[in-house]
């Protein structure tokens, strides 16, 4: 039996040690990694992230919730890996050319791991060509763009552009976000979705692709 709370309460307190206890006991007792994923190393970050969508928690403690997480993460993945077990949806991840803040995209990265996606993060300052030779590389589902400048904004219009151009439109959705970036240059650049803060970008990138 996964215990929720337990991992919750360990994940709040960024104890990596006992995250990576808590999974192992599970394993032994014979739970599957993919309902100790969902059932544990998900949900508990699921409510750690309502907390810190309504304000009772700051980046500081989801990053250490997010590092104790992947610890969870390095004991389930040699085996979820061997299982070829399909994760809910791949998501290419990057800071928008001329952009080197990369905090806000770590926090969207470990979260969407914690939701339990697949995500490739190519760094910061990166070109729409290479957003669209990666997502194709990996197959993925979706581009993520983050943008910390305002400067740099229109790199995401530039990635959306060439998505178009491409014909890859249809098949790769896109999603911004950033402290400058609002829901209405969103929608101005056809992007698919947009998020104000981390844990939106989870319920955001569900919606999108669908994902229950």
């Amino acid at each position: 039996m996964v215990d929720q709370e337990k991992y919750f309460q360990a994940l709040s307190a960024g104890k990596m040690d006992e995250v990576k206890a808590l999974t192992q006991k599970a394993l032994d007792a014979g739970d599957s990694p993919d309902k100790i994923l969902k059932e544990g190393l998900i949900k508990a970050m699921d409510r750690i992230g309502m907390l810190f969508k309504n304000n009772e928690i700051f980046i500081p403690e989801v990053l250490i919730a997010a590092r104790a997480m992947h610890a969870g993460l390095g004991v389930l993945k040699p085996i979820l890996a061997k299982s070829k077990a399909r994760q809910a949806g791949k998501i290419v991840l990057g800071t928008v050319k001329g952009d080197l803040h990369d905090i806000g995209k770590n926090l969207v990265g470990m979260m969407f791991e914690g939701a339990g996606l697949e995500v490739i993060d190519l760094g910061t300052d990166i070109p729409p060509e290479k957003f669209i030779q990666k997502a194709q590389e990996h197959k993925a589902d979706m581009i993520g763009m983050s943008a910390l400048l305002t400067t740099t904004m229109m790199q995401m219009k530039a990635t959306v552009e060439a998505l178009q151009a491409s014909g890859l439109r249809g098949k790769l959705k896109t999603m911004v976000g950033g402290a400058p970036v609002t829901e209405e240059f969103a929608r101005q650049i056809g992007a698919d979705g947009y998020a104000a803060d981390a844990a939106s970008a989870v319920s955001k990138v569900k919606e999108i692709l669908k994902i229950s």
